[in-house]
């Protein structure tokens, strides 16, 4: 029997290792891999950073609510949302009745130091540390909802990925 497989979403916040463990799971689970982040840049050949410089946040948010809307209906994918995209309520609902959701929880201080230096994360521009702490509790409370959380704070990536194959497969 060809059974469809329900597609993988991983959630989080930008410099939680969602590109990295999505393209490993994708590869492990034999399934398609998209990053509607990496999508929506493709689409419109600019970078995230120039869609927020160019076209403002607003602008890009819809873009994202279209692309993940799109890529969700289909099914046998690992997708990497961008950090935003589950702040999004009606991408949200669709996730939650159509996929498997997992939150990779990485500490605040810890994506702090991943994430500082990275100059295409429009969102930490011109953000200090304790706006960035408190962006990541406003955002921790959403990304609660998945069906998932995994901490990934002190795991190696081959655990992260361990792991969320026996969710995905004991779903």
């Amino acid at each position: 029997m060809n059974k469809l497989k329900k597609n993988l979403i991983l959630t989080g916040m930008m410099g939680s290792g969602k590109t990295t463990i999505g393209k490993n799971l994708s590869y492990r689970l034999k399934m398609k891999f998209a990053d509607t982040d990496h999508n929506i840049e493709k689409k419109l050949s600019l970078t995230i950073s120039e869609i927020f410089e160019k076209k403002g946040e607003k602008f890009f948010r819809k873009i994202e609510k279209d692309e993940v809307l799109k890529i969700i209906e289909k099914s046998g994918f690992v997708i990497s949302l961008g950090g935003g995209a589950f702040m999004n309520k009606t991408i949200r609902e669709n996730v939650k009745r159509n996929s498997i959701s997992v939150w990779l929880d990485v500490k605040g201080n810890m994506l702090q130091q991943r994430t500082i230096m990275n100059k295409k994360r429009p969102l930490l521009k011109n953000i200090n540390k304790q706006d960035f702490l408190k962006l990541y509790e406003e955002r921790k409370k959403i990304y609660s909802l998945a069906d998932y959380r995994i901490d990934c704070t002190s795991k190696k990536k081959e655990e992260i990925i361990k792991e969320i194959e026996k969710i995905y497969e004991n779903s």
